[in-house]
């Protein structure tokens, strides 16, 4: 069974992402395209670093040339952004990424992206589902890559100058240029460094790479920015003085930071600042959009400049969807991926990178400093989350507990709210809220808390692991 989750359809290598599959999924679209009256479209293709991320995109490319698409190949690993921006700027009805963006290296997947380089919403995955479902591999058509390409029906093309100039049209590349600053980049051997080696030295910064050369196993490690995974950088940026230190995940649209001290910052404290700083220092105005297992320290920023934040389930195609609707700044989610207006419609880590150094140009302060001043402001928040694996078996016991008899644990005070849209979510009167949901991703099941302390959103994790028997 082919099904897409909250970042798209990811399955492991040999095991669910196979050849057949590739070419179903690729199958699917074109007959959903076909339905939508899009038939003979040009459709972007592009891939990662992964294992067998190339291969898949001839695949794919293949099939769609063989229902009479015509691909637009970028026959170079790239990051996921580079490839919705191409969607966007090329005015295309639809695109796809041969990626499974910060998942185990044993994983790969495809993600869809819909007119204006958004991801596709969950009325298209599912009616993709559908068109694979009515398929036989056996009928699947194609045309081998090399004949398509000859005959023209496929093309190839790098639109990397074009991306890179979007960006820095976008920044103040003057005050970057005479804060003369030294970044360290780790890509976590993903497809970043080329993009933001080219942005940071355009803009006169000193820039230093770790771990950019091709691994498909990225280093043992998953490529996810964490406080963990970063430890190299961390002791890179405070051993050679830099003013910060920034990573991006396996297919660059998840963005980790390290501050001049060598702290890890979490995505949240990430939104916060560039929200923050849009308003205070741009002087930007409008609405910010988180998922509901992000900072609410973002409600209190938006509060207090007149704006609201509005809540969103998992999933950046609810985040980007949110973010048009009310013309938002800033959309994000605690898993690294963050948007701004302006820009495309989905997560870019890059831009988002470049974001902070001109930051840290215009007001002159570190990270830390200006950090601290939100907090001074608005107070702190502590933020915790774990996750639990699930088995097929265990998920569907815990599903019944939680949204059919809709079982709580005692957590020492009684809820203010209770929301069960996407996951179960419980706010308290004093600000604090704690939340479980299935992933969309990944066979776990995810917890995540926020309070005044850290033992306050550490312990509502611990009671509901135990009431749950996990």
């Amino acid at each position: 069974m082919i099904r897409f989750g909250t970042g798209g359809w990811r399955a492991i290598i040999a095991d669910g992402f196979t050849k057949e599959n590739i070419r179903l999924v690729a199958a699917g679209l074109s007959n959903l395209m076909r339905k939508e009256g899009h038939g003979g479209a040009t459709v972007c293709l592009g891939y990662d670093r992964r294992f067998l991320s190339k291969e898949a995109m001839f695949w794919a490319a293949e099939v769609l040339a063989g229902y009479g698409f015509h691909p637009f190949v970028i026959n170079r690993s790239v990051p996921t952004p580079l490839i919705m921006f191409t969607v966007k700027q090329m005015e295309l009805p639809y695109g796809l990424a041969i990626t499974a963006s910060h998942n185990p290296a044993i994983y790969n997947g495809i993600k869809i992206f819909t007119q204006g380089g958004r991801d596709a919403d969950e009325q298209v995955t599912r009616r993709i589902e559908e068109q694979i479902a009515l398929l036989k591999p056996e009928d699947v058509k194609s045309i081998d890559y090399q004949q398509a390409r000859e005959a023209g029906l496929i093309r190839e093309g790098y639109p990397f100058n074009e991306y890179i100039d979007s960006i820095l049209q976008m920044i103040d590349m003057k005050k970057i240029k005479r804060a003369r600053l030294r970044i360290a980049i780790d890509p976590m051997y993903g497809v970043s460094q080329s993009s933001l080696k080219t942005i940071l030295m355009t803009c006169r910064c000193d820039v230093d790479v770790i771990h950019e050369q091709h691994d498909t196993l990225f280093g043992g490690r998953m490529p996810a920015p964490s406080a963990e995974s970063l430890k190299m950088l961390s002791n890179y940026v405070v051993e050679n003085r830099c003013n910060l230190g920034i990573a991006t995940d396996g297919d660059a649209d998840r963005l980790g930071v390290i501050d001049e001290k060598g702290n890890f910052l979490h995505a949240n404290t990430l939104l916060v600042l560039l929200y923050y700083y849009l308003l205070k220092y741009r002087g930007w105005t409008g609405p910010c959009v988180r998922n509901n297992s992000t900072t609410h320290l973002l409600d209190r920023v938006a509060a207090d400049m007149g704006e609201r934040c509005y809540e969103v389930n998992v999933g950046f195609k609810h985040v980007s969807a949110k973010m048009a609707e009310t013309n938002a700044v800033i959309g994000g989610e605690s898993s690294g991926g963050m948007a701004v207006r302006g820009h495309i419609a989905g997560k870019d880590g890059i831009y988002a990178a470049v974001l902070l150094v001109e930051m840290l140009a215009v007001t002159g302060k570190s990270v830390s400093a200006l950090y601290q001043e939100i907090t001074d402001k608005y107070g702190k928040l502590y933020y915790e989350e774990d996750a639990a694996a699930m088995t097929k078996a265990r998920k569907e016991e815990l599903e019944q507990r939680l949204f059919v008899e809709r079982q709580l644990p005692d957590f020492g005070q009684a809820p203010k709210e209770i929301h069960r849209g996407d996951g179960c979510k419980l706010r308290f009167a004093d600000g604090s809220w704690v939340i479980c949901r299935f992933s969309g991703t990944e066979p776990l099941l995810r917890f995540a808390a926020e309070g005044e302390s850290p033992a306050q959103a550490r312990e509502y994790i611990r009671l509901w692991r135990k009431d749950l028997g996990l």
